[in-house]
């Protein structure tokens, strides 16, 4: 007998910013019972998919999710009950019909993703597979490389730091079991730096530290004598991912780096600044080194930049097939960062991926700074093959789910498993 949608429920929960998110739980006519629990971003392109707020000042200072938690109840689950799981696209597009706007702004994107997600995963349990392999066929074998948070800045922690992420990237570890060695060798042996010359080790949204360093430059500095601390080389074992989020400090047509006193830059000053890091530091990737409406700086710097760096675009593009075609077009970047909840539902993620490979892209699946327990994501990456994921540090639990569901996965999968983007 096929099985089909029996019940959707859905529930205001908290995420790792202690912040209202919404949980849908699913269950089958054959018992199949699956939940998912959606993340949110402090750093948000203009442009990405709606998530939906209550606005009331009385109830988590306007936070709240009731209003999405009551259109999963109210609205969708009468619409998608009785269909069946593995028709992903065909209920996707439902909920797109029933929101009716562009941005998923009336039944909101949390609510819409909720339920995408927890379709697949039900249908993935009801089929006895992995989620996985559910999601990417069998040769879903690739273990990504991880981009792992390790110094926080700009809207993550209340630091010193202009830039928002300076990440790690075992790019030469054999396996994903042994990247994971890598980072939290690298992580620890910063910590104990940290702690030598005076600064905190308290960490930012991410898990990653939040010092008061000098300027950005140090950051990159400390890294690398970490990684070399560690017992690793820079550049050869483990190369360093850049996050700026310029658009936090763009105004007026300036790029403002006041944290650090390191003055106001124009586009063209930005890249060249990059530039100047890319040649002294063993940077391997940069994402949103400018800000989310500066089309022409952006194809500038991957011109200069992209043979020597894979250069991301996030804001720019919001995980959405429309950006990213004209980012293609336009030679805007040579990757994309890749959040579910920019979009909405898992079938146009998926979509987003496919225009990445038809152009040759590089792709990374990414979490949010407010994250759950939800380990979507990381199943998502091996389904996917592009070999990057990006969630966070290797501390606190939220982020640590995603890394040991990835350890479990490699573990499953034996000597099929292969590591690497």
């Amino acid at each position: 007998m096929t099985s089909v949608i029996e019940s959707v429920k859905a529930a205001q929960i908290y995420d790792s910013r202690g912040m209202p998110t919404i949980r849908v739980s699913i269950t089958l006519s054959d018992g199949a019972v699956a939940s998912a629990s959606i993340p949110s971003g402090a750093s948000t392109g203009e442009n990405e998919a709606v998530e939906l707020r209550d606005g009331d000042p009385k109830n988590h200072n306007g936070k709240s999710v009731l209003k999405a938690v009551a259109n999963v109840n109210d609205i969708i689950a009468p619409a998608v009950t009785g269909m069946e799981p593995w028709r992903q696209a065909e209920i996707d597009q439902l909920m797109i019909a029933l929101d009716g706007t562009a941005n998923k702004a009336n039944l909101g994107a949390n609510a819409i993703l909720g339920v995408s997600e927890a379709v697949a995963v039900a249908a993935a349990k009801s089929l006895g597979l992995p989620l996985y392999a559910y999601l990417g066929g069998v040769g879903s074998v690739r273990l990504p490389v991880p981009m792992i948070n390790i110094l926080n800045g700009g809207k993550h922690a209340d630091s010193s730091l202009d830039f928002q992420e300076f990440m790690i990237m075992p790019v030469g570890a054999p396996t994903f079991t042994e990247a994971m060695r890598y980072a939290t060798d690298t992580f620890q042996a910063l910590k104990g730096l940290l702690k030598a010359k005076g600064y905190a080790t308290s960490v930012g949204d991410e898990g990653g530290f939040a010092p008061q360093l000098k300027s950005n430059d140090e950051a990159c500095e400390l890294i690398v004598e970490a990684i070399a601390k560690a017992g690793y080389q820079p550049g050869k074992d483990i190369g360093i991912a850049l996050d700026p989020a310029a658009s936090s400090f763009y105004e007026d047509g300036q790029y403002k780096l006041s944290r650090s006193g390191q003055g106001n830059k124009t586009s063209a000053e930005m890249t060249e600044f990059y530039a100047q890091w890319i040649d002294k530091y063993p940077i391997v990737s940069l994402e949103d080194g400018l800000a989310e409406n500066d089309w022409d700086g952006f194809r500038e710097q991957t011109a200069r930049l992209g043979g020597k760096t894979q250069i991301v675009g996030d804001d720019i593009l919001v995980t959405n097939p429309r950006f990213i075609r004209r980012g293609i077009a336009e030679k805007t970047c040579n990757a994309a960062l890749i959040k579910l909840n920019q979009i909405g539902t898992v079938s146009e993620t998926v979509e987003a991926i496919h225009l990445c490979r038809q152009a040759g892209w590089g792709f990374v699946i990414s979490h949010r700074s407010g994250e759950t327990e939800d380990t979507f994501m990381a199943d998502f990456a091996v389904a996917m093959g592009g070999g990057q994921i990006k969630t966070g540090s290797v501390c606190r639990s939220e982020r640590i789910a995603k890394y040991n569901r990835l350890l479990e996965i490699e573990r499953q999968l034996g000597k099929a498993a292969i590591f690497g983007a």
